[in-house]
């Protein structure tokens, strides 16, 4: 249950990522927080709401580890659909000694020869953690069923053994939430075209990902396939329409909110004491070759 609850957030749009604060834009922000979001989602507002947002995070972290509960969220969709940016503004917030993200690379020869699901379990939280997956054991419906990575017999047994899976899961307390980020074929078009032509984004371009976009088809015919058969009552699908980015982060996260339970978790007020002053003393300057130059 989303806790309609009021706290004092950074309000420069522009400075709000940093955590500071700026009371110039408080009239602007009162102003804009009459407009639908419907309307126009300006940096401004979309720094706003998420800056409100992240703050109920925090709320809802703080209870997960009261309450000690495991709390794992996967992420699936395209190439450039968005996962990671909005798992980032998840977790940028949190304490990221119990919330944690799983992004793993492909599978080692000893791994490829263990128990499909080994190399997940490893990597699920204990009570008290949130642990957020950048693709999942859904690789396998996925990527490794369009590219011939997996049997006929490995894929069609992932696809038996998912639903039972998960609700082992489920009956072990694992609290899952799963995620399809969804974008259009003209948008993946445009996002992989312009991590072509940025250097800062070339990184995340892969071979892999332009065989992909090739076989366009043929992972919508998975994806849906997939959905069908592993779309349970104990763990359903979420989609996420994530053309326009800044929606698809505010969207996720009110909807993360809205799945658990969580009440704010008391804490005693902090006070911070009195520094302990020693007798003077000679202070000794240390060599200025040590000193970082301040060249901004």
């Amino acid at each position: 249950m989303f806790c309609n609850t009021t706290a004092q957030w950074p309000t420069d749009p522009a400075l709000a990522p940093l955590g500071v604060d700026d009371d110039r834009f408080t009239k602007l922000l009162t102003e804009l927080s009459e407009r639908s979001l419907q309307d126009s989602l300006n940096r401004t507002a979309y720094f706003r709401e998420l800056s409100k947002l992240q703050g109920e995070l925090v709320k809802l972290q703080d209870w997960v580890q009261h309450k000690k509960l495991k709390l794992l969220i996967i992420f699936e969709g395209r190439d450039a659909a968005g996962k990671g940016s909005i798992i980032k503004r998840i977790t940028q917030r949190l304490n990221p000694r119990t919330c944690r993200v799983a992004a793993l690379s492909a599978p080692d020869e000893r791994e490829r020869s263990q128990w499909y699901f080994q190399r997940y379990v490893s990597h699920f939280p204990a009570g008290g953690e949130i642990v957020l997956f950048d693709r999942s054991w859904y690789n396998r419906a996925g990527v490794e069923r369009v590219m011939g990575f997996c049997s006929d017999e490995e894929y069609e047994e992932f696809l038996r053994t998912v639903p039972e899976f998960e609700r082992m899961l489920s009956r072990s307390g694992v609290f899952l939430v799963k995620y399809w980020v969804s974008i259009t074929y003209e948008e993946q078009h445009c996002r992989l075209q312009q991590r072509i032509e940025d250097p800062l984004k070339r990184w995340k371009l892969s071979a892999m990902d332009v065989e992909s976009r090739r076989r366009w088809e043929q992972y919508t015919n998975a994806k849906e396939i997939m959905m069908r058969r592993t779309h349970t009552s104990e763990a359903p699908w979420w989609i996420i329409d994530a053309v326009d980015k800044r929606r698809a982060r505010l969207n996720c996260i009110r909807h993360l909110l809205s799945r658990i339970p969580y009440e704010t978790v008391y804490r005693e007020p902090v006070l911070l004491p009195d520094t302990a002053h020693r007798a003077p003393s000679t202070r000794n300057t240390l060599p200025h070759a040590m000193q970082v130059p301040a060249v901004y």
